[in-house]
């Protein structure tokens, strides 16, 4: 059968092509745009749609970040998902309410003990808790310059513990206005691409001369990111 069929067997012939020859189909020929048109639309349409998408994502509305802060804090740390920063934010909280708390209770101690120590009622003893272990438990046995000295130390613990809890009061608006700036903040720069590759680049620069200075010779530095 081989050699019967020999005359009709016919080698495969190679073809050579060379390297930068391209080949176009008669379809391809006859429509040479309007195949790639529609397809390279839709890849473009699909990729603005997911490009919007991703913006809306990204974009972080700052006025929004500043009423959700003032609302309650810590509101404008979860929208900008800065959720690292919310023990600091409840910390500093904690912190200035303790304040206060310590302050105005010892305030109120001081000056109900002030005003029962210089009135004429002896059922009114509140500053017993606060009198000093050299002075006699009885008041009777007190000198004028004990009652004088000890009602001005009365007073001045007063005044002391008065000042720090109003100013504990402002530190704790100053919190307060410190974390909505915060939020502001991180809304503005929520998308800002911060590029880790960072550059300096020294390059030999020559100033020409002018009407207070000789022509020189130096070195300028270019930050590039």
């Amino acid at each position: 059968m081989l050699l019967f069929f020999a005359p009709c067997l016919k080698a495969q012939e190679r073809v050579s092509f060379n390297k930068d020859t391209t080949f176009v189909s008669d379809d391809f020929a006859v429509f040479p745009d309007s195949l790639f048109v529609d397809s390279f639309e839709a890849m473009g349409e699909k990729d603005s749609v997911e490009m919007t998408r991703k913006e809306a994502v990204s974009k972080r509305n700052p006025n929004r970040a500043i009423i959700y802060s003032a609302i309650f804090p810590g509101l404008g740390q979860i929208y900008n998902q800065k959720y690292w920063k919310l023990p600091l934010v409840y910390g500093s909280f904690i912190g200035c309410m303790y304040a206060i708390t310590w302050n105005g209770t010892q305030y109120s101690g001081y000056k109900k003990a002030y005003i029962d120590f210089n009135d004429s009622n002896d059922e009114t003893n509140s500053w017993a808790d606060y009198r000093p272990y050299t002075l006699p438990e009885n008041l009777v046995d007190w000198s004028q310059e004990q009652r004088n000295w000890f009602s001005s130390a009365l007073k001045s613990k007063k005044d002391y513990y008065r000042r720090y809890r109003d100013m504990s009061y402002i530190i704790s608006v100053g919190v307060y206005a410190i974390w909505i700036i915060d939020a502001f903040v991180d809304a503005q720069l929520f998308d800002f691409d911060i590029s880790p590759d960072l550059g300096m680049r020294i390059d030999p620069v020559i100033y020409e001369r002018t009407n207070v200075s000789s022509r020189s010779i130096g070195l300028q530095c270019s930050l590039t990111f």
